[in-house]
């Protein structure tokens, strides 16, 4: 799948209005997790049933408070199985939560989303890292999907979890409970 989104992204990079990135992706999660330890994991349930596991990884000294302007990785671990589509209107839905979003920006990122989320099954892992100044890069089970290069998506797509205004403010306190004391990653 990465080998066929190469050429559209470097395409789109060009395109006149969109931003260039900085890094090209790296390939794999453990390239993209090189200096990072995880600093938080939390479980969400809803109505009972066990969702997903999230563990958020990030640089020592990680500032909750201005997540938007550091490198970080959430990491997804799927409990239940997901249509990649469905996953991508609930963000949606969780990013109005976090800010404001008018409706061309919102089928615009929905659209990217929809694009680049896959359906996914118990035990599939989808980890989104936040590159500060040029957007989101996903991983599926370790593997690069994609990215979308858009920061302005990556800082609300990531608010879900971190923004103080999240739907779901028990699991961001569980997830950064504990950010001053990071523990080395173990791929």
């Amino acid at each position: 799948m990465t080998h066929r989104l190469a050429p559209l992204l470097c395409a789109l990079a060009l395109l006149p209005g969109l931003p260039a990135l900085a890094n090209p992706p790296e390939p794999t999660l453990t390239a993209a997790l090189q200096d990072k330890a995880s600093v938080g994991q939390a479980r969400l349930k809803v109505w009972g049933f066990d969702v997903y596991d999230a563990t958020l990884y990030a640089r020592p000294g990680f500032d909750a408070a201005r997540y938007g302007d550091q490198r970080f990785a959430l990491e997804l671990a799927y409990l239940r199985n997901f249509d990649g589509a469905d996953i991508a209107e609930r963000s949606i839905d969780e990013m109005r939560r976090v800010a404001p979003l008018d409706d061309t920006r919102a089928a615009a990122w929905l659209k990217a989303m929809t694009d680049l989320f896959p359906n996914v099954k118990k035990g599939d892992r989808i980890t989104g890292v936040h590159v500060p100044g040029s957007g989101a890069r996903f991983y599926l089970n370790g593997r690069l999907l994609g990215e979308v290069a858009d920061d302005a998506f990556s800082r609300q797509f990531f608010g879900i979890w971190l923004s103080p205004r999240t739907s779901q403010p028990r699991m961001r306190e569980t997830l950064l409970q504990s950010v001053a004391g990071a523990t080395p990653r173990t791929p």
